[in-house]
């Protein structure tokens, strides 16, 4: 039998407290990726992975403001690659998730992509924009073809983020 003193109850009452009170305050003023992702998925018609739906959940580190309008989503550039997803009210944030390649609508016998970066790979990550570019070295997090979406890691403890591949050696994220 253990016998608590005053202190130790103290504590382990508080202690209870906080992990019955974390669930409610850790959603509170911040918007679900898990919603985003039904989002996604009914804007483009398909689940996560499948072809023609996200390539992947939205990262669930990310802390948006709770938006109190409905998102908006829509098709970045004609190649439809990415979503972008905003929230228009003041919260006023927007974020872009990658596409996998859509379902070929043949259906002949397609040959897989050759990649041209390897996992592991030192490339060149260009940034570019409307009148910018900038580029610096990374390490490829995974292997890819030309027009792919891979993760890339500029140093060793950033985080990944997602790049397109160009060409051997070179990926790149743009910024509209």
């Amino acid at each position: 039998m253990i016998i608590a003193t005053p202190p130790l109850r103290r504590l382990a009452v508080l202690s209870l407290a906080y992990v019955v009170a974390l669930p409610a305050a850790h959603g509170q003023g911040l918007e679900d990726p898990a919603a985003i992702d039904r989002e996604v998925a009914a804007f483009t018609g398909q689940p996560i992975g499948a072809p023609g739906g996200a390539a992947r959940p939205v990262d669930r580190r990310l802390r948006l403001a709770n938006c109190s309008a409905p998102l908006a989503l829509s098709w970045r550039g004609d190649s439809h690659g990415s979503i972008l997803v905003e929230c228009p009210d003041p919260a006023s944030w927007h974020i872009f998730v990658a596409m996998s390649a859509p379902a070929t609508a043949s259906p002949t016998r397609q040959t897989p992509a050759i990649p041209v970066i390897e996992r592991g790979q030192s490339v060149t990550v260009a940034i570019s924009g409307d009148g910018f570019s900038v580029s610096q070295s990374a390490e490829a997090l995974e292997s890819g073809a030309i027009g792919a979406w891979i993760r890339v890691r500029t140093q060793a403890k950033a985080d990944a983020v997602q790049a397109q591949v160009v060409r051997p050696g070179l990926v790149e994220v743009r910024v509209e």
